[in-house]
């Protein structure tokens, strides 16, 4: 079956991608091409998909068992040793540290020094907090509390403080940790609600739980740490919101149990892929941003020129709406249930990313005779809160640009 076969019914569609998963050996070419047109959320197939998809479990069924047993001990290692003050050790929970000594101390310049880490950290991990805390404002999910919270933080019988109370602690000001990968105040999109600004707008969760979106900040804290070189940029907050919350809402709750691991290691390899984006040195490059957003225009010149020469005569540059578009993968400009749709098909492409490049030409093309109207600030409201939520529509625009090529 292509892709432009007519879509069998939900029950056969389910029973297709059952067939396919359990295979001693996942056929991947048969399982991409069933989910470009969506995978059911049934059963938790959707979940398993996006981690074979995106190289987290590999196509030998047989393995699944060890790798998995071995990436979720390998995060609580993290956990271990990311999340914890400099000094604090615990021999009951398996942590090896020295103790602070008189030449290791709070106020040592030295920057070796774990405290001068800590400190460092601190900065970074204020402008995750702020992100987490307005994740998806339009749905309650994050702030509600998970079922699984992390009891080898929240163990009253030890000693390690959450990411939340260290934030709550810290007295860095706010204003001298902004980094914001564009250069602008907000990447977010105008139609997406306001999300309450201090720390303490939000209801408090009684002792021995947490919200959905403190574990959202664990796992950037900790890519934070693992990945110096780009550390947190924000925006990655809108990435890995969509993964964790596929895995944490999973049917299965054996799955769902490990979702904080599970899309640690699956925004890890997504981000191997489109962490350029994030790299401003890098944006003139050939795996930059401006080139893919150039790409977007010059793919519509060759699909639509009238679109392409009315754009270019108001001065509308890809920049003033592409650069969101593509860096967050779509996911500012529809709801979550939406995102999720298209990000099953970019997962499903081998080329998922230029894919993604026709998916945001497609939306241009798709509302051509209002852009053709529009004057330039009519125009820039169109593309910065694009009027289309028929996301099928999109995709299927988009695979027709792709078949034309």
């Amino acid at each position: 079956m292509n892709r432009d076969t007519p879509r069998p019914a939900p029950g056969r569609r389910i029973a297709d991608f059952q067939d396919v998963l359990k295979e001693p050996t996942i056929a991947l070419e048969k399982l991409q091409e069933l989910s470009f047109s969506g995978i059911p959320c049934e059963g938790g197939l959707r979940c398993l998909c996006w981690k074979i998809l995106l190289n987290y479990l590999p196509l030998e069924r047989a393995s699944w068992t060890s790798i998995l047993a071995k990436q979720r001990e390998l995060y609580s290692q993290f956990l271990r040793e990311m999340i914890i003050q400099p000094g604090i050790a615990k021999a009951n929970m398996g942590v090896s540290r020295e103790d602070v000594t008189f030449e290791d101390h709070p106020l040592n310049p030295n920057p070796d020094s774990r405290w001068n880490t800590y400190f460092k950290d601190n900065e970074v991990l204020l402008q995750i907090d702020k992100d987490v805390r307005r994740l998806c404002p339009d749905i309650s999910f994050f702030q509600r509390a998970t079922e699984y919270p992390c009891l080898l933080i929240l163990d009253p019988q030890n000693e390690f403080e959450t990411l939340r109370k260290r934030v709550e602690q810290t007295t860095l000001k706010s204003q001298t940790v902004a980094r914001n990968r564009s250069g602008v105040t907000n990447m977010s999109s105008p139609h997406k609600n306001a999300a309450p600004s201090s720390v303490n707008e939000y209801q408090v969760l009684p002792n021995g739980c947490e919200a959905h979106w403190e574990v959202v900040e664990r796992i950037l804290f900790i890519y934070a740490k693992l990945n110096p070189g780009i550390a947190y940029v924000q925006g990655m907050n809108e990435i890995v919101g969509p993964l964790y919350y596929t895995f944490a809402t999973d049917p299965n709750s054996e799955w769902k149990e490990h979702a904080e691991a599970d899309t640690f290691f699956c925004f890890t390899n997504l981000m191997a892929e489109i962490r350029d984006n994030f790299i401003k040195s890098l944006d003139d490059s050939q795996c930059g941003i401006t080139y893919k957003m150039e790409k977007v225009y010059s793919t519509l010149k060759d699909k639509d020129m009238e679109l392409y020469l009315k754009l270019q005569e108001q001065n509308i540059k890809p920049q003033f709406f592409a650069f969101r578009w593509l860096t967050l993968l779509l996911s500012q400009e529809f709801l979550l249930p939406d995102v999720i749709r298209i990000w099953d098909s970019l997962f499903a492409d081998n080329s998922r990313f230029d894919f993604l490049l026709l998916v945001c030409c497609a939306m241009l093309i798709l509302i051509r005779e209002h852009l053709l109207e529009g004057d330039f600030t009519v125009n820039m409201r169109l593309l910065q809160d694009y009027p289309i939520t028929d996301v099928c529509q999109i995709l299927q625009k988009a695979k027709e640009l792709q078949d034309s090529q």
